[in-house]
């Protein structure tokens, strides 16, 4: 029997998989829901998400999506939502969508402009351990750095690109460079690689782990693992549940929870893994009426980039990016609070954040009335960080696998829901051989 340690998509995913194959497996989940991270909560006509808004997918994607019976419940998301918006000189401004709009917009200086043109002629190369912030520096301008890539590894990451690796957070990026000689000729040639598009579901998020949880024959909620030890070459699982014997364990659980549950046998590793970085992170939900609000709205939402020293960390427009968030006058805005380039906002009380994201509402939108709703949910551990930390814990989870214990969690090898899906069936393909 394998243990899985964690019911987030990873989990989920990789007991489906497992299922599939033929292979005895346990899904041990602490709590009474599955799905980790991904929070849909409906109250009337809303749907809020707490967790991840919506998911990129590719075609084999969603094929997976179909074989789980979900595509009668899939919401695309609208063409206007395609744009994005980050705040500049007091508005948010529409980021340049394409070639013509980059070069004869005027979001970007006519010098950042030119350093984006040069780039092609960057021969230049990623050293060991750069970060984010170092490696478009390098390869395009300071002016990259502060009014797209920091908001959006805000949005992303809720992260600090001076902190976080290029290699680790977005690796296609070193492999243009080595491969094409140049990021922009990379990214030409993977545009023709796939169309992805941005959808959700009904009922929101979700659903997607509960159609998995639906399927799977072996999931014990409300059964918390407390303990592992070595039994020979097996492992010994104690659960709230009961005792059992597992010849192999995957933790498909946040950091504490594995650096808990290793301690004893590998305190080195638990130490290491324990280090990890997860920020602070506040989500506000608001409801407008849609009368009481001058900005059109008009795409996915708004960053704001740490130079423009805004109190939020930006906001998504969900009522322009899918149907039904909301009744047809109103909109629902998600605003996001804290991250680790401001983490001290995360900390505020209740009444002040509202207060404060109420504010910048009215200046940066144009609204005129008062809150239809509002909502407000706090992760104190919100994402894992990829940075220095992140890369000294890699080294050491290698060698686990030796001993059969395996990881498959948002915190190893990439944080989005198609990582998690991608990474459990590798997985399930390796304990298979």
């Amino acid at each position: 029997m394998i243990a899985i340690i964690g019911a987030g998509i990873s989990g989920l995913a990789l007991a489906l998989e497992l299922q599939k194959r033929g292979l005895s497996y346990r899904l041990f989940e602490a709590g009474e829901e599955v799905g980790g991270v991904i929070r849909s909560r409906r109250e009337g006509p809303y749907l809020r998400e707490i967790g991840p808004n919506s998911l990129l997918v590719d075609q084999p994607l969603l094929t997976y999506i179909d074989e789980l019976g979900l595509t009668p419940a899939l919401r695309f998301s609208k063409p206007i939502s395609k744009a994005r918006y980050v705040y500049r000189e007091g508005a948010y401004r529409k980021l340049p969508s394409g070639p013509l709009s980059l070069l004869f917009g005027r979001y970007f200086s006519w010098k950042t402009i030119r350093a984006i043109w040069n780039e092609r002629n960057n021969r230049t190369l990623s050293p060991p351990g750069e970060t984010l912030a170092a490696f478009f520096r390098r390869r395009f301008s300071q002016e990259i750095v502060d009014y797209a890539l920091t908001p959006f590894v805000t949005g992303v990451y809720a992260g600090d690109p001076e902190k976080l690796l290029v290699a680790e957070t977005f690796p296609s990026l070193v492999e243009y460079e080595k491969k094409y000689g140049s990021v922009l000729r990379g990214f030409l040639k993977a545009a023709g690689a796939g169309r992805r598009q941005t959808v959700s579901f009904r009922e929101g998020m979700q659903m997607l782990p509960q159609a998995i949880a639906s399927r799977l024959t072996a999931l014990n909620l409300n059964d918390p693992v407390e303990a592992l030890t070595r039994t020979g070459s097996n492992w010994t699982v104690a659960a709230r549940s009961g005792t059992y014997n597992a010849t192999a364990v995957v933790l498909a659980t946040d950091t504490l929870t594995a650096a808990r549950l290793l301690k004893t046998t590998f305190p080195d590793t638990a130490e290491a893994i324990g280090k990890i970085d997860y920020p602070p992170m506040t989500a506000v939900h608001t409801v407008y009426k849609r009368a009481e609000v001058a900005h059109p709205l008009d795409g996915f939402g708004g960053l704001n980039p740490k130079a423009e020293n805004r109190f939020c960390a930006g906001h998504i427009w969900n009522s322009s990016t899918f149907e039904d968030r909301c009744p047809a006058d109103e909109v629902l805005l998600t605003t996001f609070v804290g991250g680790r380039l401001s983490p001290q906002n995360a900390a505020m009380p209740d009444e002040i954040t509202l207060r404060n994201v109420r504010q910048e509402h009215q200046q940066a939108f144009g609204i005129s009335g008062k809150p239809v709703q509002q909502w407000l949910a706090r992760w104190e551990r919100a994402i894992p960080q990829y940075d220095a930390a992140y890369l000294a814990a890699k080294a050491s989870v290698g060698a686990l696998e030796q001993s059969g214990v395996f990881v498959c969690a948002n915190w190893y090898g990439g944080i989005s829901l198609p990582d998690g899906i991608r990474k459990a069936g590798e997985l399930a393909g390796r304990l298979t051989d």
